[in-house]
């Protein structure tokens, strides 16, 4: 088993566990790879030093370099509840989005937080009409247990 640190291209970091590394290349030559923060399906491997386990002790940080690595890990956290939260108190107008979205936008419907599904031209659309829109990856929605 292989545990490799990836980045997206928005610098979230992440772990992922493979058989091998033909397994990791081919998941990731057929898309199937994507960062649980935003859903880019832009990934690669980070650098990092192999593990051999010889019994001898680990090698200790600094306190700077452990408050720098938690400060991040909590700053991902946050931000990942705070969407999950934003996601779930959004009514889910399902395949309307569009229309609701334009609907608002255009004052005869309030204005409310919602979610749904939209195709890649509509979302075009709404955003060339001044219509603030934006993907919410899956991870955001789901459940993670």
């Amino acid at each position: 088993m292989k545990v490799l640190d990836l980045q997206c291209a928005n610098a979230h970091v992440f772990e992922g566990w493979f058989a091998d590394e033909a397994a990791f290349q081919r998941q990731l030559s057929e898309g199937f790879l994507q960062c649980p923060v935003c859903a880019s399906a832009a990934v690669h491997k980070l650098l990092s030093a192999p593990r051999i386990n010889r019994g001898a002790t680990p090698v200790a940080t600094s306190a700077a370099q452990g408050a720098e690595a938690e400060s991040g890990a909590n700053a991902q956290a946050d931000w990942l509840q705070r969407a999950r939260d934003m996601v779930a108190q959004a009514e889910d107008v399902g395949e309307r989005f569009a229309t609701e979205a334009r609907a608002m936008h255009e004052g005869e419907q309030r204005s409310r937080s919602i979610r749904g599904v939209a195709s890649l031209e509509q979302a075009r659309e709404l955003l060339s009409d001044g219509i603030l829109v934006m993907p919410v990856p899956p991870a955001l929605s789901d459940t993670l247990h």
